[in-house]
Parts: C-alpha cells; sequence; structure tokens
C-alpha cells in the first residue's frame, strides 16, 4: 500500500470476508434488529448466520437497520488520522441510508480536530456486491499509488457505469419497504411474478419491469450484459440471499454466453436482505456502454 490513506467501507459491501481483508479493506458494521435482538453485521456473520437470518424472516419475523451515526464513524477513523493517515469512506447509496449525512459530518469533525488530515467520504449510489465492486476498485486504485484525491474521483467516474439488475422474489419484503402496493404483492405472489428492479443514476432503488418466473429473470439479466456492453476483463460479482443454486445458475449462463470466467458470488448481508428479503439474486457490472437508468 503505497498511498498515504485507508479505505473505508460499511458492512452493506457483502464481499466475501477474506476478500476485504485481503484488500486491506476496513470495515464498518452495521446494525439491525431481527426478532427483536439487536445485531453487528460483521462480513463473517459472526453474531449470526445468513442462513439463520433468512431462515428467521421465512418464518414471518421481520428485520430493521440503522444507520451509523458521526460518533461511530469517527471513533474509526480516529486510530488513522492519529498515525498521519487519511481516509476514504466508501458509503451505501444515500437513497437507501442517512449515513452517509452523518459520515460527512464525521469528516467536518475529523478536519476540525486533525487539521493536516483528509477524509473523503463518497456516496457510491450502490448496495451489496455493487457497492463491494467499486470497493475493489478503490483498494486497487490505492495499491496501484493513486492520491486520495484521483482515487475519489475515478471511484465516481465509474460509479456512473455502474449496473445494479436484481430479481425479488418475495414481493411481501418490497411492500413493507414501500416499492409496491399491498394488492400488487399480493396477485404478484399468486402469479410468480418477480419484480426487476436496478439502482438509478440517484442511487435510489425502483422497480422497472417484471417478469414470469427465476428463468426468465435471469435470462433477461443476459440481457442487459449484452445491451450495456460489459467490460469483458472485468469481473462479473452475484448477490444472493439464500439461493446459491440459483447464483450458479446464473454464472453458467453467463459464461456459457460470453465466455466469462471470473466471478465474485456471495450471500446478501442482513442490511440490505432486511429490505429485499429471501430469494433475491442481483447482477452487478460496469458497462463499458451507457450509464445507469434515470428515473424522476
Amino acid at each position: 500500500m503505497s498511498a498515504n490513506y485507508v479505505v473505508f467501507v460499511d458492512s452493506t459491501v457483502d464481499l466475501p470476508v477474506k476478500m476485504a481483508n485481503d484488500l486491506g479493506l476496513n470495515v464498518i458494521p452495521y446494525i439491525f434488529t431481527l426478532d427483536g435482538k439487536e445485531y453487528y453485521n460483521h462480513l463473517d456473520y459472526r453474531e449470526i448466520s445468513v442462513k439463520n437470518f433468512y431462515d428467521t424472516l421465512r418464518a414471518g419475523k421481520t428485520g430493521s437497520t440503522t444507520q451509523v451515526t458521526s460518533h461511530r464513524y469517527l471513533e474509526a477513523w480516529t486510530p488513522f488520522l492519529k498515525e498521519g493517515k487519511d481516509v476514504l469512506y466508501m458509503c451505501l447509496s444515500s437513497q437507501l441510508s442517512k449515513s452517509y449525512d452523518q459520515s460527512v459530518m464525521a469528516a467536518r469533525e475529523a478536519s476540525e480536530v486533525y487539521p493536516d488530515r483528509k477524509v473523503i467520504a463518497i456516496d457510491t449510489k450502490s448496495a451489496s456486491l455493487g457497492q463491494g465492486l467499486l470497493a475493489v476498485h478503490a483498494a486497487k486504485a490505492r495499491d496501484e499509488g493513486k492520491s486520495l484525491e484521483d482515487a475519489a474521483a475515478y471511484i465516481e467516474s465509474i460509479s456512473k457505469k455502474m449496473q445494479h439488475w436484481v430479481m425479488a422474489d418475495d414481493l411481501h419484503h418490497l411492500k413493507r419497504g414501500g416499492r409496491i402496493s399491498g394488492a400488487r404483492a399480493m396477485v404478484g405472489t399468486m402469479l410468480n411474478v418477480k419484480p426487476i428492479l436496478t439502482m438509478t443514476d440517484i442511487g435510489k432503488l425502483a422497480p422497472v419491469g417484471k417478469t414470469r418466473g427465476h428463468s426468465k429473470a435471469l435470462a433477461l439479466f443476459l440481457e442487459k450484459l449484452e445491451m450495456y456492453e460489459f467490460e469483458k476483463n472485468e469481473t462479473m460479482y452475484i448477490a444472493h440471499s439464500d439461493v446459491p443454486d440459483l447464483a450458479k445458475q446464473l454464472t453458467d449462463m453467463i459464461t456459457e454466453k460470453y465466455g466469462v470466467s471470473n466471478f465474485v458470488v456471495n450471500e446478501i448481508g442482513p442490511i440490505i436482505g432486511s429490505h429485499t428479503g429471501p430469494g433475491t439474486i442481483a447482477l452487478m457490472f460496469i458497462g463499458g456502454k451507457g450509464e445507469r437508468v434515470a428515473l424522476d
């Protein structure tokens, strides 16, 4: 690590813990509540397994999340600032959490206490492995010797080309989160309708279509790869909420059609999973053509 700064991320990046450790990412765990009990969401799921989390949701219990406070950010950053290091922080989309606002507040406070140090907080306008993909690029930029400012500008530029395509299986979780109405959730469940969502240019998760069944949803993902002319040398990121067989089916389809062999496949953790529910699958990649969907 030749650059004199550290990269911080939220546990919402949903990266495999070994990968995050190998990249030298500093991870701030979000807090969630499940069936009345509070947990810290670490990438190694040390407090509750992701399988137990989704089984609890399937049993009819609900999960909720809380934002990271400015105090917790300062607490995490301070040891590095004291060492004379700057901080690049990669936050979950500000459209999904108020944590980004808290991080900006913490960055201002840090500059007052450590005027010789810099903290740059980036709204990735992403979530789960989309956010994780950007964090991987930030770590690589740091290791290549890019300055703090250059790394931040680089992440901002590729974020515009980031594609998030999501198929949600449990419509009742989307109803609870205000994405669809109760009537649509009931009818859609009866008809095996799978809503398709994307992360928009402002980082908002928005429904953009629907399909019948899993197979048609996965076929739609392949169409999006072609539409946005994905960078074939890039790694494909696939996140799922306790449906590994579906994730394997998607990787096989992408490999067969496009010859892609580099994937990062991991579970959607409890923070994002509290809002999307079990059975969700998402594909994240950097497009070579076009930018994110813009919606009003």
